[in-house]
């Protein structure tokens, strides 16, 4: 029976991958814009990347909507307690002439590091320890995205839940700008 399901779930999965690696322009056109590759650079604060993040984005096939993904990185010191994150994770848009509803689920690794310099001790920072640790959250993203079809100024904004070591923060807002080519 455990073998019945583990097979059933990998053909599935096959199957699914199998049905995002076709050609763009063979897909439904109601359902997808072809043309060029859509990418993107943009500056988020919260989200993803906890504090904020400079982040790129693009689409897995030659489409403006459909399957892509981003990565990202900050770097944030104040006083005595330093972090450094990288977001990444996929994600798909779901709309046409550039108003998407974005929904997508990744991981950000978080580094951080914090000294009290009175008694050399450290304290805690986030939902690490203290001292200097790093820990990898998971994220899911559900927004608004505009972004034009012919490259230009983008927009996001939404909410991305956060969890990670018994952690769940459900209403983790983000906003975002950018450019668009």
């Amino acid at each position: 029976m455990k073998l019945k399901t583990i097979t059933t779930t990998l053909l599935s999965l096959g199957l699914a991958v199998s049905s995002f690696a076709q050609d763009a322009n063979t897909r439904n056109p109601n359902t997808y814009e072809p043309g060029r590759r859509s990418q993107n650079v943009y500056f988020e604060i919260l989200g993803p990347g906890i504090t904020y993040s400079f982040n790129y984005d693009t689409r897995f096939q030659n489409t403006l909507n459909g399957l892509g993904g981003r990565v990202g990185i900050s770097y944030v010191s104040v006083d005595n307690v330093s972090m450094l994150t990288v977001p990444i994770g996929v994600n798909y848009l779901l709309g046409k002439k550039g108003n998407y509803f974005e929904m997508g689920a990744g991981a950000t690794f978080v580094h951080a590091t914090a000294k009290d310099e009175q008694e050399g001790d450290t304290d805690g920072v986030f939902f690490l320890d203290g001292g200097s640790a790093s820990n990898v959250l998971g994220n899911l993203t559900f927004g608004y995205r505009r972004q034009p079809v012919d490259g230009g100024f983008s927009f996001r904004a939404g909410f991305s839940p956060v969890f990670g070591s018994g952690d769940f923060i459900p209403y983790w807002p983000y906003i975002g700008f950018g450019y668009s080519f």
